[in-house]
């Protein structure tokens, strides 16, 4: 049975940083689905069970036989070895798009000492700026291939708890049983790309938005790779 694939978005971000990869891959004759993290359980923040129970109730009318494959982007990469011990479905394989990587055992940091003091930086009342707003127009411009796109990636960004940041995510023992692998498209990634490169994963480079249709066919490849 063909594995569904399960587009992750970023918690900073929204799922229409996915949509143009889900059309895609629908188009090529996939099953895709798409869960919004961004109104988890009760509408609170998308801490870790949250973001476990939001992937649930999006497949609970997908049968628990079915296979899927988990495609994380960007900080929802933490959260694959919980969603994946979550779920009553078969994990065929987990990808990682230009995103950070668990630990093998324990449990991670959403955020290291040095960026999360950058974060605390800009908190007000304890609420962090849409992640736009992070940066400099010239660093956010360049990720974006229409004024549209934008537009809709922008509108729908949440404003994320610092405590958001500060949580410590847990990694289930044996979470990696099933093929890993990492895609990446920044120069900001090339040490978790290493770092996936240096636990056996295959790793492939590409972009998500500026090019739907090859991420596509590199999702294709590295969730067929043995």
């Amino acid at each position: 049975m063909q594995p569904i694939f399960v587009l992750v978005h970023s918690p900073s971000l929204g799922p229409s940083t996915w949509r143009p990869v889900a059309e895609h891959l629908a188009a090529a004759g996939f099953r895709v689905r798409v869960p919004s993290l961004l109104h988890t359980g009760t509408g609170g923040p998308p801490f870790w069970p949250r973001v476990v129970e939001a992937v649930r109730d999006d497949l609970w009318q997908v049968p628990a036989d079915s296979p899927v494959t988990l495609v994380a982007h960007s900080n929802a990469g933490l959260f694959l070895p919980t969603v994946s011990a979550g779920l009553d479905h078969p994990v065929a394989g987990s990808v990682f798009v230009d995103a950070a990587l668990p630990a093998l055992h324990g449990d991670t940091p959403a955020a290291p000492p040095g960026p999360l003091e950058f974060l605390r930086s800009m908190a007000v009342d304890g609420r962090l700026p849409r992640w736009t707003d992070w940066w400099d127009e010239a660093q956010t411009a360049p990720m974006f291939p229409d004024p549209s796109v934008r537009r809709a990636v922008v509108e729908e960004q949440p404003t994320l708890p610092l405590s958001y940041f500060e949580q410590r995510i847990p990694v289930p023992g044996g979470w990696d049983d099933h093929p890993c692998s990492y895609l990446w498209f920044s120069t900001a990634y090339d040490g978790l790309a290493a770092q996936a490169r240096e636990r056996g994963w295959a790793v492939a480079h590409l972009h998500q938005i500026v090019d739907p249709a090859g991420t596509v066919r590199r999702l294709v490849e590295l969730a067929t790779t043995p």
